[in-house]
């Protein structure tokens, strides 16, 4: 994702976004994250070193990220007409194939296509253009897929308001989903993998 509006970023602080904004730019080390794959055990969810085991926590995550560990679960509707919820919460308008692929949309048509903030923005603009920079997050740095471009829409339904995202364990989802993407990755005919690579190098 490209740096945020001014005009966005304390919202971003609001719903406790800021701080992995900050990791848009983080480059990922190859090298320690396959040879972390490696170590990964699929029964105990830890690493194992010749010192011992050891694993990423929850703390890890409030403490690394700044989200929340506790309060509402990550859930949201899987079917559902993305196109009329795009359009009323992001502001912009889907094309099927082109950028909505099931129930996920490609991430960089959203960075390309991404509501532009006039100067003296409406709170509905503001709110729109920082729903999208969250959904980039979310499907960029959070919780990648193994492909790494796209993001579920799902998502855009915990965004609607803004004073409810906060409430959400978004660091939970996002370590779970590390974890089910390391499990994913030690099969030997995978390729890639997603989950939020930042906890693997802090």
């Amino acid at each position: 994702m490209p740096e945020p509006h001014p005009l966005i970023v304390p919202i971003l602080e609001e719903v406790s976004f800021s701080r992995v904004a900050n990791l848009r730019h983080l480059k990922v080390d190859h090298a320690l994250v396959t040879t972390l794959v490696e170590r990964w055990r699929l029964e105990t969810h830890t690493f194992h070193f010749p010192t011992g085991e050891c694993t990423i926590t929850l703390e890890d995550v409030a403490i690394q990220l700044n989200l929340r560990v506790d309060g509402l679960p990550v859930i949201g509707p899987t079917l559902y007409d993305w196109e009329d919820m795009c359009s009323t919460y992001l502001g912009i308008v889907l094309v099927k194939g082109e950028s909505l692929i099931s129930s996920m949309i490609k991430l960089k048509w959203l960075r390309e296509n991404m509501l532009e903030l006039p100067e003296e923005p409406s709170q509905e603009e503001l709110h729109a253009h920082c729903r999208a920079y969250i959904l980039g997050l979310i499907g960029g740095i959070l919780m990648l897929d193994k492909t790494g471009n796209k993001v579920y829409l799902m998502y855009l339904s915990l965004l609607i308001n803004l004073r409810r995202t906060r409430r959400y364990s978004w660091g939970s989802s996002c370590l779970a989903t590390l974890y089910r993407k390391m499990c994913k990755a030690i099969d030997v005919t995978s390729r890639t993998m997603g989950g939020c690579a930042s906890l693997l190098q802090s």
